[in-house]
């Protein structure tokens, strides 16, 4: 017997380059396809914490224009038109605005989650779940979004934070809270009184919602957006979409969807999940390495590695050449076939600067 599907729609975002976990990640071939978790891509992750829950014409990924061929490649199973290629990059408001606005045309009122393709979610029975008791939520209450959040870990600075109140319910053992507001890279002394009052979870940037409430919502507070977004939904489906498309978004403020839309909308619109999912933003050395190590002394290693008396440290290898590492506590060693990385896991802030610096220099074709 076929097992049953969900139900509604998901969304993955994969078009960032992901210069945080260079030089494995180029503007040529960004983080998401690259393998960083044993012999699969995050993307890869991603699709298969989904099927066969979700049938495969019932996922989306909006990515750039220069990633359509690529990401048909790593998933042949996916329908090309399922493939959203943006013909420019302009933030995360206009590529939600763009999937809306397509979505919006012939599944209005049809539940979906936005999800990325960057990240690890190591309790995948208990995401799918979350994810099934809250499109029963949007279906039938009336509440119109749900913030699915990380049960902290620690008191981190470098993710953004969701406040949540009161029980609203509980549904198969899944509690709703009700949704109170986001705070965004928070200060350490924020950070830690965050996590000691349990009323915060970590902002994945998962969230249930309909097309219908999505769009009305670019409507009230982006109008200048929902104006093309109008024209794009018209175009989609005909001859004309992709000369109207190119027309179009290169023309949209350059804007992030929390500031565009989630900061603005109605507390009272809002519920918040928050358990522990094992979730990580792999998106950065640092990151893929505490998600991934044992202990916190543990290496990750991964390649043609000997590793002698290092500890808390990642040293993946690329090549087929041997690497060696004596000595090290609390590093990142990355060797590719042509750029070799060496710095401490503290340091990976500095890595987006290094690399920004490369681009009008003669190690351009390394970015």
């Amino acid at each position: 017997m076929e097992r049953r599907k969900l139900g509604m729609k998901a969304i993955i975002f994969a078009g960032g380059v992901g210069t945080r976990l260079w030089p494995l990640s180029r503007k040529s071939s960004p983080k998401q396809f690259e393998k960083v978790i044993g012999n699969k891509s995050t993307l890869e992750l991603s699709i298969e914490r989904l099927v066969p829950d979700f049938a495969w014409e019932d996922i989306y990924i909006s990515t750039n224009e220069q990633y359509v061929d690529q990401l048909n490649k790593q998933l042949p199973k996916l329908p090309l038109s399922n493939i959203i290629g943006e013909p420019e990059t302009r933030d995360v408001g206009p590529a939600v605005a763009l999937i809306t606005a397509i979505l919006h045309k012939s599944h209005p009122r049809t539940p979906i989650v936005i999800l990325w393709s960057d990240h690890l979610i190591k309790k995948q029975d208990l995401f799918k779940k979350i994810l099934s008791m809250s499109r029963k939520q949007i279906e039938h209450n009336k509440h119109h979004i749900i913030f699915i959040t990380q049960k902290p870990r620690f008191a981190s600075q470098n993710l953004g934070w969701i406040k949540y109140g009161t029980e609203w319910g509980v549904e198969d053992g899944i509690a709703f809270r009700q949704f109170t507001g986001f705070k965004y890279r928070p200060s350490l002394s924020e950070a830690a009184e965050f996590f000691k009052s349990g009323h915060y979870g970590w902002n994945t940037g998962y969230f249930v919602t309909t097309p219908s409430y999505l769009k009305k919502q670019f409507r009230q507070f982006q109008p200048e957006i929902t104006d093309y977004l109008d024209r794009l939904e018209k175009a989609y489906g005909s001859k004309n979409f992709k000369s109207e498309l190119n027309k179009i978004y290169p023309l949209l403020p350059k804007i992030s969807f929390d500031n565009a839309i989630l900061e603005k909308i109605s507390k009272e619109d809002g519920l918040v999940v928050s358990e522990d999912l094992g979730w990580s933003d792999v998106g950065a050395w640092e990151a893929l390495k505490e998600a991934l190590q044992t202990g916190a002394s543990k290496n990750v290693v991964k390649g043609k590695v000997v590793v002698t008396d290092c500890e808390d440290s990642l040293i993946y290898n690329y090549t087929d050449q041997l690497l060696v590492t004596i000595d090290l506590n609390g590093h990142l060693v990355i060797n590719t076939p042509d750029v070799v990385l060496v710095c401490h896991k503290n340091s990976v802030p500095k890595i987006k600067k290094l690399v920004e610096s490369l681009s009008n220099s003669e190690n351009e074709h390394l970015v």
